[in-house]
């Protein structure tokens, strides 16, 4: 595998990561560049062969956070094996800021397999992202002002969250002692946090969920990982890893890294999500811009679907962003996964807004907006991409990126839960 420096790094690729889903990979590269640091995402697990990107950190995407645990855990030992023969310094997994998962993972068993793979004793699960309401105390995950049982992900279609208890939902996914690192600690720093690692290491303990209110509380926690193999959470525990490199004289400042090349071409919106912020986003967009429906019912009723939204998308492209979506209200959800089965209906709706992408991409779109990450991984996977460029962002947790090579794409690849009401719009507006 080949190796390099770079401007930003004096030694080599320094993080390696690996994130459950497309646009949650995006959004730890967010964090990452934002702190600065040249980082590339990777779609997919790498080929053995695939030379490692030059930058100081990369991302691979996985879509492994629905699939069956041992399917997720192959998937993130290859490409942990990928990054460490990359010369990978630090191993992050990287899942959701609402902890989205099952009973029976993936997030307890993939940790399990990479610290074993890693030969480490102890691991951290952090998903607190306070900038954009996520937060952990005494161990239970908010989301907002409420506990994560009572947010709009109670009724998520592929991981309803019904337990705040994260000590509780983790230690449900793993035979390993979980064990927790509260507030009244946390906000003594990074030495009392190492202590409390130290501490709950001779306990036998393996999975550390440690509470953070405030960014702040972020920062002391990445100081505090600075030696540890393998780091787990959210992008938001990711703000303090840089430091860490910094401070061993491992990275040096990497001032343009979020530039990217100017746009061009058409601009169109492809949402999939149902989550609360996607739907207040397409009906902002909606009030201004045109806008197709994809009916999940009108498929099932094989109709063309596909070739009716592009038929209607192309001429309206030259004339400002179209919106196309699938995403709907709950109960709509509910009545369609009752009549499909929630997969065959999720299936099928994401392989059609794959289509629909690939199709505006040949009509000259060439500034792309997704929303939801399963319908982000569907869509790449249409396009052929397989790396990104990550470029300056758009709202907390959501940058523009670039793809690597032919065609040249701009992509904001749209975690369901994460943007302002109006982010669809105001995403066009701040790209060069």
């Amino acid at each position: 595998m080949a190796r390099r420096g770079g401007r930003g790094s004096k030694a080599g690729l320094l993080l390696g990561a690996i994130a459950d889903d497309l646009t949650g990979a995006t959004d730890l590269c967010n964090t990452l560049v934002a702190e600065g640091m040249r980082t590339v995402q990777v779609i997919g697990v790498p080929r053995a062969e695939t030379a490692v990107p030059d930058a100081d950190a990369v991302v691979v995407a996985l879509k492994s956070r629905t699939v069956p645990p041992g399917k997720a855990v192959r998937e993130s030992r290859a490409a942990l094996a990928w990054l460490r023969e990359g010369g990978a310094r630090q191993i992050f997994f990287k899942y959701c800021s609402t902890f989205d998962s099952t009973p029976r993972g993936n997030i307890g068993p993939v940790a399990d397999a990479l610290l074993d793979d890693l030969g480490a004793d102890l691991t951290i699960a952090c998903p607190a992202f306070p900038t954009n309401g996520r937060t952990v105390y005494r161990g239970h995950l908010f989301v907002g002002d409420v506990l994560l049982e009572n947010s709009g992900m109670r009724n998520h279609p592929l991981t309803p969250m019904r337990d705040s208890n994260l000590v509780a939902v983790l230690g449900a996914q793993t035979p390993r002692p979980v064990g927790l690192v509260g507030h009244e600690t946390v906000r003594k720093g990074a030495g009392a946090i190492r202590r409390a690692f130290e501490g709950l290491r001779q306990a036998g303990t393996r999975h550390a969920i440690v509470d953070a209110v405030a960014d702040k509380d972020l920062m002391a926690i990445g100081a505090a990982c600075a030696d540890l193999p393998l780091i787990t959470g959210g992008s938001g525990v990711a703000m303090g890893l840089p430091a860490n490199f910094r401070e061993s004289g491992l990275l040096g400042e990497a001032e343009e890294a979020a530039a990217l090349p100017a746009a061009s071409g058409h601009a169109a919106v492809i949402a999939g999500s149902c989550s609360t912020a996607t739907l207040g986003q397409i009906e902002h967009m909606a009030a201004t811009c045109p806008a197709f429906f994809v009916d999940a019912e009108a498929l099932a009723a094989r109709r063309r679907v596909a070739v009716e939204a592009l038929a209607w998308a192309r001429p309206r492209l030259a004339d400002g962003p179209v919106l196309i979506y699938a995403s709907a209200a709950p109960a709509r959800v509910r009545r369609i996964q009752k009549k499909l089965g929630a997969g065959k209906a999720g299936a099928m709706i994401e392989r059609c807004l794959a289509r629909i992408a690939a199709g505006l991409v040949d009509a000259g779109t060439g500034r792309l907006v997704v929303a939801g990450g399963e319908t982000a991984g569907a869509v790449v996977g249409a396009l052929g991409v397989q790396a990104l460029r990550i470029g300056a962002e758009i709202d907390p947790g959501v940058p523009w990126t670039m793809s690597v090579g032919e065609p040249r794409l701009h992509l904001a690849l749209k975690s369901g839960n994460f943007g302002a009401p109006d982010f669809f719009t105001r995403a066009f507006e701040v790209l060069p």
